[in-house]
Formats: structure tokens, C-alpha cells, sequence
């Protein structure tokens, strides 16, 4: 699988990453040990995660593999608190489920607005925890992350504030068909490019919300759920100037079509993007 440099850290990671959030809480440890062997196997070599996933039990679930395979892997998780005293106590709590000693990233998770990134990096936000686990060792890098409309916009702004390491938003074609949401998008990707910042993009192979229809996946989302529409998805957003890689869906039993595909990917054209975004105007964006 290809790898890329995930910006300063100089990890060479697959881009392909194993994203946390497919262990939902019914996931048991004998699957969730298969997807990480399957994944690792196909070189796979940098997992995300977070403390809220698969309702807290996520991290419990990834432990016990990390312990064996720590120096194969990069790995990050997630807080979502935005206060540095319990932001601090979560690193430390993610820290002992995950049975290392020191993680690859922290990431500020899911900051949706402008208040919620006000109180992440106000002078008793979740920042200052996160500058003082890397200052202890207890991270070599530190990140933001995000969902909705607003995240390209909300993270340009967050880099002006810290110089983060790594930024995490959503990226595919129906929300480069929303002109603001690409303008933001663009210019962020061109900053962090700038800056030597690793760039995650998630929802790549997103189709749209729900509404009225039953749920076939363990995804907030609708996902495309053929190999081809995969494919158009993950090429899209690996040919976005300065993406390293895209955390898989919320979904173990996507990971086979997922992994197919970066392993499949190719790099599409300029007129090959603009085609796939025209192609997708009809289609209603996952965030309202």
C-alpha cells in the first residue's frame, strides 16, 4: 500500500488508516482483533481513535494488540473534552487503555464551532492540556479535528492560534460542490502544505444522511457500499493536495472494500474531480 509522509512528524503513513470508530459497542475483541490483523496485514500502519468511540470501549478494544504490535504502528486517539482538568485526566485514561507509554498524536476532537474552539484553546482549555502531555512525553504530536460545514474554515483559523501538527476534516465530492465549504477546504489544504501539517480526510466515501431509510451500516452516514463508488471516493480525496491518508468508515464490515480500494488507488485529473463533483450536485450533503 502507498504510504506519505504525514506532514512534520515524517511518519510514512499508509494511506489508508484504521479509523477507531468502526468498533461500535457491539464489537467484541475477537473481531475487532481481525479487522486490526486484516488491516495490518494489508500495511496498514496508522490508527486513529478516540475515547468516546464505540461508547468508551473502543481504546479498551485496541489495547490489547497495540501492546504487541506498539512499534509497527503510529497511533492517535481523541479527546472531546474542552477543559484542561478533565481533558488531562482522559489522555491519562486513554494512555492506560491503550497499555502504552506515549502516543504518536492527541488530537482536540470534534470542534464544530466557534465557541467550541474559543474554550479548546482558551487559557483553561483542552490545549493546555494537550501542550503539557507533549511537554511530559506523553505525546509526540498534537492535533485538531472536526465535523460540519464550518471545520476547513474553523481549522485555518485554529492553525492561526497553534501551530498544530495535524488537522482531521471531512472531505469528498458533494461537499466540494458547495462552493464556501471548497473555498475554505482549498485554502486550508494550502496552509497546512505551508506549514508541514498532516492532513487526515475523513467521510470520503460518504453518499448522504439517512433521513427515512433503515440503517444497513454502523455509520452515522449513509456510505456508497459498491467497490466502484468506494473507489471514486477515496480517489477523490487522496487527490487533494497535501491528504496523507483517510481514517476508514465507522464500519468493520466495509474494511475489506476499503483497504481494496486504497490499495486500487489513482490519482484522478483535475477535469476527473471536476467531473466527480458535477456528478454529485444532486446528492444532499451529510451535514445540514
Amino acid at each position: 500500500m502507498e504510504t506519505r509522509r504525514f506532514g512534520r512528524s515524517g511518519h510514512r503513513s499508509s494511506i489508508a488508516i484504521f479509523g477507531g470508530a468502526a468498533f461500535h459497542p457491539l464489537i467484541d475483541a475477537a473481531e475487532a482483533e481481525e479487522a486490526l490483523d486484516l488491516a495490518l496485514a494489508a500495511g496498514v500502519n496508522h490508527y486513529d481513535f478516540a475515547a468516546s468511540y464505540g461508547a468508551g470501549m473502543a481504546e479498551t478494544r485496541l489495547g490489547p494488540w497495540l501492546a504487541r504490535h506498539r512499534r509497527q504502528v503510529f497511533v492517535g486517539t481523541k479527546t472531546g473534552r474542552r477543559d484542561y482538568g478533565s481533558a488531562w485526566a482522559e489522555i491519562n485514561r486513554s494512555l492506560a487503555l491503550l497499555r502504552c507509554e506515549q502516543l504518536d498524536l492527541a488530537q482536540i476532537h470534534g470542534v464544530v464551532d466557534d465557541d467550541e474552539l474559543d474554550a479548546a484553546t482558551g487559557a483553561d482549555g483542552v490545549l493546555k492540556a494537550m501542550q503539557r502531555a507533549r511537554d511530559e512525553g506523553l505525546t509526540r504530536f498534537v492535533g485538531i479535528t472536526g465535523h460540519g460545514l464550518q471545520a476547513p474554515r474553523l481549522f485555518y483559523e485554529a492553525l492561526e492560534r497553534f501551530d498544530f501538527d495535524s488537522v482531521l476534516f471531512p472531505i469528498n465530492p458533494v461537499l466540494f460542490g458547495i462552493a464556501d465549504y471548497r473555498w475554505h477546504a482549498e485554502r486550508l489544504l494550502a496552509r497546512c502544505q505551508e506549514r508541514d501539517v498532516g492532513v487526515m480526510a475523513i467521510k470520503s466515501i460518504a453518499r448522504g444522511p439517512w433521513g427515512d431509510k433503515g440503517k444497513r451500516w454502523h455509520t452515522w452516514y449513509e456510505p456508497w457500499e459498491t467497490q466502484a463508488r468506494i473507489q471514486q471516493g477515496v480517489n477523490f480525496a487522496l487527490s487533494q493536495p497535501g491528504v496523507t491518508g483517510i481514517p476508514m468508515a465507522g464500519e468493520t464490515r466495509l474494511l475489506p472494500m476499503l483497504l481494496q480500494a486504497a490499495e486500487g488507488f489513482t490519482p484522478l485529473s483535475h477535469a476527473e474531480q471536476e467531473a466527480l463533483i458535477a456528478a454529485s450536485a444532486g446528492l444532499e450533503p451529510i451535514f445540514a
